[in-house]
């Protein structure tokens, strides 16, 4: 498995933007599909957005598509989430995760390894 630290969370006004960061290290990163979560107080964790292990397939739910970006640098074992017009419903704590396998997944089970997760604010 490999360890996932994020960061880049913190407070941001509606209508603005962050990026989000998350660390790979422990085994080689480039086999590993990447996802980006979020589980909101009182939700279930949800899917936020996905990328393959070389980067060439992306994907995204309706709620995000056309805001948020995933991208990824394996020379430097890390996965960013770029997100952009900010919404107050989009306030949550955001995990990266891992899947072995290397193909894109939307599915929380089929990720084998998980960041601790960064706090996002968005205040309306």
């Amino acid at each position: 498995q490999v360890q996932l630290v994020e960061s880049g969370g913190g407070l941001v006004q509606a209508g603005g933007s962050l990026r989000l960061s998350c660390a790979a290290s422990g085994r080689t990163f480039s086999p590993y599909a990447m996802g980006w979560f979020r589980r909101a107080p009182g939700k279930e964790r949800e899917f936020v957005a996905a990328i393959s292990w070389n980067g060439g397939r992306t994907y995204y739910p309706d709620s995000v598509k056309g805001r948020f970006t995933i991208s990824r640098d394996n020379a430097k074992n890390t996965v960013y989430l770029q997100m952009n017009s900010l919404k107050h419903e989009d306030t949550a704590v955001y995990y990266c995760a891992a899947r072995r396998l290397g193909a894109l997944s939307t599915s929380i089970y089929e990720y084998d390894s998980w960041g601790q997760g960064t706090q996002v604010t968005v205040s309306s």
